[in-house]
């Protein structure tokens, strides 16, 4: 497959202060693994109240052994959240059409690309 093209990304606290109905809305989730080519992580969820369905990834967290031999994981925060609304499916029940098959394809090495192709040949636009 060719390189997907991404909407505009930001961080999850400047995605929410964008339009509050964001934060009161009910979110659906549509798992927490899929991945790109690159192999980056991300989250897929619709909100209900703006009809956005959106990405959201986060780095990978540094894994470091201390001194003493145990392992920790550097924290993360809000700014390493990032947001990228994929389209607008205004219903619950459309969005459910339009991601039929979503948890096989999450699966796959490349779901992201699966998930940006069945977006564009549904005609969801962001």
């Amino acid at each position: 497959m060719g390189a997907t093209r991404y909407a505009p990304s930001v961080n999850i606290e400047d995605f929410y202060a964008a339009d509050e109905r964001r934060r009161a809305s009910t979110e659906i989730e549509f798992g927490q693994d899929w991945h790109d080519a690159t192999r980056a992580r991300f989250e897929l969820s619709w909100v209900q109240d703006t009809g956005e369905l959106y990405l959201m990834g986060e780095p990978t967290p540094s894994v470091y052994e201390d001194p003493i031999g145990d392992f920790e994981v550097d924290s993360m925060t809000n700014d390493e959240l990032v947001v990228t609304v994929l389209g607008v499916v205004p219903t619950h029940e459309g969005v459910e059409v339009v991601l039929k098959g979503w948890a096989e394809a999450m699966a796959e090495p490349e779901g992201v690309e699966w998930l940006t192709e069945r977006l564009r040949s549904a005609g969801v636009s962001a």
